[in-house]
């Protein structure tokens, strides 16, 4: 039986580079590499519940308060008391037939 060396190697990174693209490469090698370590979480018997991961399977490291940020005390405004508004009264309408009156 044949071994698979290098030459055999590089001829079908070169057929799948041509297939895929080199845009989707990437996307490609993370899907493989997730099932490679799903495969080899469930062989090897680890549960979820272990270890949490991530969307791409890396483990997620929990945050303690220490590294957590401290968000910002909103700074209360200390402004004078507003004055009460004054009831607004209409003026008297003036009518044409009304007389202006006279001082005097």
């Amino acid at each position: 039986m044949p071994n698979i060396g290098p030459l055999e190697l590089i001829v079908v990174l070169v057929i799948v580079l041509l297939i895929f693209g080199p845009k989707r490469l990437p996307s490609l090698g993370r899907q493989l590499g997730g099932g490679m370590r799903e495969f080899k979480d469930s062989i090897t018997g680890k549960d979820d519940d272990d270890e949490k991961t991530d969307a791409t399977g890396r483990p997620v490291i929990a945050q303690t308060a220490a590294d957590t940020p401290v968000a910002a005390t909103p700074v209360e405004q200390h402004a004078a008391p507003a004055a009460p508004a004054a009831p607004v009264t209409p003026a008297p309408a003036a009518s044409a037939d009304a007389a202006p009156e006279q001082r005097g």
